[in-house]
């Protein structure tokens, strides 16, 4: 008798991700012992590659970028794997085959936990809300709590949750974030309400002082302006760097709305880490800035993993020079 299938989960662990396949697993619980799951750091984008899966098998892809691992992806499908991919990231698409299903969703306004909300219809939506405050998408995650009746304490409060969930998911190794982000999941897995999370799980307020503290560490930080519609900042290879880049960016753009963020966090190595937000007034084009430094991501928030030193001046430059708009605007 052949075994069962299984059903195999991979996201990275931002609020995003994580929350938007805690949203599909609560729709589509697994029965123990047929799931698996690969959940990895913010910037760990090799995880299909560790993905081993047999004839039958379904992998689950949330919000991660596909277009640097379609070898990965081929060799599933080649091996009788579904594979379904839900994300918002740009990348080149996926060839059709039978066993592959796509929802792609690249709207400035959407992230992937808004994208499950939808596809499983609204089952979960604190959840959603959570996913998309995570994302820095505030004016989509209100807009969802407005349609719930929620108090503008209770937005606050899961705006708070998003941020807190997204943070903890930031850092080189494990060794760098308070909570590996499988378990953070398991824990959340008892909550179908976000508000019930908050209430009776102290490991969230732990993550919540632990952001505070990180974000502390970088008041004294000013940023260097490269041009009228841009800011830059520069962080040090240090624990706390490493875990508040992504917070800082999504901070710093709230706070000049009108002009574009870069946040350089130098590692180990002398490269660059480094992560993109587009102005709030013009959310479009951080992806297509990050591309042409070997990066990637979506348009109003982009990263690029590992920019040599010597180029650094080459993209502070393209950073004041960049168009800030929709592709769908003519030049």
């Amino acid at each position: 008798m052949s075994a069962p299938p299984r059903h195999i989960d991979v996201c990275n662990g931002d609020a995003d991700g994580l929350c938007a396949l805690l949203q599909w697993r609560l729709a589509h619980p697994v029965a123990a012992g047929h799931g698996e799951q690969h959940i990895g750091l913010k910037r760990e984008h090799d995880l299909l590659c560790h993905v081993q899966a047999a004839a039958g098998d379904e992998v689950t892809v949330i919000d991660m970028a596909l277009g640097t691992q379609g070898a990965a992806v081929q060799a599933l499908l080649d091996a009788g794997v579904r594979v379904r991919h839900i994300d918002h990231h740009f990348g080149a698409p996926l060839p059709p085959h039978p066993l592959l299903q796509t929802h792609i969703d690249t709207d400035a306004a959407v992230c992937s936990g808004l994208i499950v909300h939808r596809l499983i219809g609204g089952r979960f939506p604190g959840w959603a809300a959570v996913c998309a405050h995570g994302d820095n998408l505030h004016a989509s995650a209100n807009a969802l709590g407005r349609t719930l009746g929620l108090s503008a304490h209770q937005q606050a409060a899961l705006q708070a949750l998003g941020q807190a969930i997204n943070h903890n998911a930031y850092g080189d190794t494990l060794a760098d974030v308070r909570l590996p982000p499988a378990e953070l999941l398991a824990h959340l897995m008892h909550f179908t309400d976000p508000f019930a999370a908050l209430h009776d799980e102290p490991m969230l307020a732990m993550l919540r002082q632990g952001m505070a503290d990180d974000l502390a560490q970088a008041e004294a930080i000013v940023p260097r302006g490269v041009g009228p519609q841009a800011l830059l900042w520069s962080l040090p290879d240090a624990p706390w760097a490493r875990r508040a880049s992504g917070s800082l960016a999504n901070r710093w753009s709230l706070a000049h709305p009108q002009q574009a963020c870069a946040v350089l966090r130098q590692r180990a190595d002398g490269d660059w880490v480094v992560s993109v937000r587009a102005p709030q007034t013009s959310p479009h084009g951080a992806a297509a800035l990050c591309q042409a430094f070997g990066g990637g991501g979506r348009a109003t928030a982009g990263g690029i993993d590992a920019l040599p030193d010597a180029e650094v001046a080459a993209f502070a430059s393209a950073l004041a020079r960049h168009a800030w708009r929709s592709p769908s605007v003519a030049d």
